[in-house]
């Protein structure tokens, strides 16, 4: 979830959707759970045997459901863009969720609220159906029109969990206190899988929404903190899945699941400062680096950083074909050129000092998102669903998947 704001990023005007109440239809034929760990990269699962991940209770989805060979995400590959997108079908310019966070001139602060969104949502469509709706720490749901709401909001952090109290002071009216008299150990300092658990277990019991979004945090928390793939996120990987088999278990006969994710995970071992490279050459020009892309509108720079690219030992990968920048930024198309780092590597912003440092950080995000291997994941899991897999597909179809679960036309 955590990553640095991108650079480029530019804000358009932001439109609130007006949602009116329409008529309650016939209920759908299928109820539907969408439960999203945030950096559950595909390789936890396709690499499960070799990892020797104990996930029982994901290996039987695998078997069961019907789920793709992994999932190409938006740009930026980030939390809450991509979590915009996988209830709207659209790609981050397009719903207005940038980042994050807000550029500084905005303010800095996150996009916690609805009024932000220029798309339309699944939630909307299943309200405007009469349907119900609930949440549990879904982003950008601050004054959604979700009937039991647990939005994503936090006074405080600590890895993965957020305050209870910043999560109370926007949640649906009485919520908390009926979670919490269902379950005494609920109501915690932290809200954390455990508890984002025992919530959805609650929902499912005594509201059994039409559509229920569920965001679970933590294993993206230790990705970052230890590095993906490794002892600790493997670890936290294994106490997802017990979170999960009990959500499966609870999923009354009416209800559909689909298990999705964000963004995939990379490993970084060093940040590569190419504006300190730059000013070694003595070549003045513009470079915007970003984390898991760097991008030039200079010829000259475009041209040294091919020179550059050449040697393994530079810490620049790939350059990526201007198609791909208009497919998945459209706001990048005027760049000169653009490159992905090395395995491993990170792009810092630094001036000067050191070329190449340590990062603050062992795993991390925000990476281009054809870069190899690097994919989220897609699975649905129901009565009706044929088992099997699916090629790769892109992120932006997964709403209209979930849509046609429910029933629902979507754009």
């Amino acid at each position: 979830m955590r990553h640095m704001a991108p650079g480029l990023l530019i804000l358009s005007a932001c439109f609130a959707f007006a949602v009116l109440a329409a008529p309650v239809s016939s209920p759908p034929a299928h109820k539907l759970l969408v439960l999203s760990v945030d950096g559950l990269d595909w390789r936890y699962l396709r690499d499960r045997d070799r990892l020797g991940l104990s996930i029982p209770n994901v290996r039987r989805l695998l078997r069961e459901g019907r789920y793709a060979n992994g999932v190409i995400g938006v740009w930026p590959t980030i939390t809450w863009p991509s979590h915009t997108t996988l209830i709207t079908g659209v790609r981050p310019d397009q719903h207005g969720i940038l980042g994050n966070r807000r550029l500084a001139a905005e303010g800095g602060d996150y996009y916690w609220t609805v009024d932000l969104l220029k798309a339309p949502t699944l939630w909307q469509a299943v309200h405007e159906k009469g349907w119900t709706t609930a949440s549990v720490t879904w982003p950008v749901t601050v004054e959604a029109s979700i009937d039991f709401n647990l939005p994503e909001l936090f006074l405080r952090r600590q890895g993965g969990s957020m305050d209870l109290e910043g999560v109370a002071s926007k949640a649906s009216p009485n919520l908390v206190d009926e979670i919490s008299a269902a379950y005494p150990s609920f109501p915690q300092q932290w809200v954390d899988d455990r508890t984002r658990t025992l919530a959805v277990l609650y929902l499912l019991r005594a509201k059994r929404p039409d559509l229920l979004l569920v965001h679970l945090v933590d294993l993206d928390s230790e990705a970052h903190d230890r590095g993906p793939f490794g002892p600790n996120a493997n670890a936290v990987m294994e106490r997802t899945d017990e979170l999960i088999g009990q959500i499966v278990d609870a999923l009354p006969k009416e209800y559909d699941f689909a298990l999705v994710s964000d963004h995939g995970f990379e490993r970084v071992d060093k940040i590569a400062n190419l504006r300190v490279l730059l000013a070694r050459s003595g070549l003045a020009g513009e470079i915007q680096p970003m984390g898991g892309i760097v991008t030039t509108t200079d010829a000259p720079v475009a041209a040294f950083l091919r020179k550059a690219a050449a040697d393994p030992a530079s810490g620049i990968g790939r350059e990526i074909p201007h198609a791909e920048l208009v497919q998945y930024a459209p706001r990048l198309s005027s760049v000169a050129a653009a490159f992905e780092p090395a395995e491993h590597v990170m792009f810092g912003p630094a001036e000067r000092g050191e070329y190449f440092m340590a990062p603050s950080e062992k795993g991390n995000h925000g990476f281009w998102p054809t870069r190899r291997d690097y994919r989220s994941v897609f699975l649905i899991f129901g009565p009706d669903i044929p088992a099997g897999t699916e090629p790769e597909m892109q992120m932006i179809d997964i709403a209209p998947r979930l849509a046609r679960l429910l029933g629902l036309q979507f754009p």
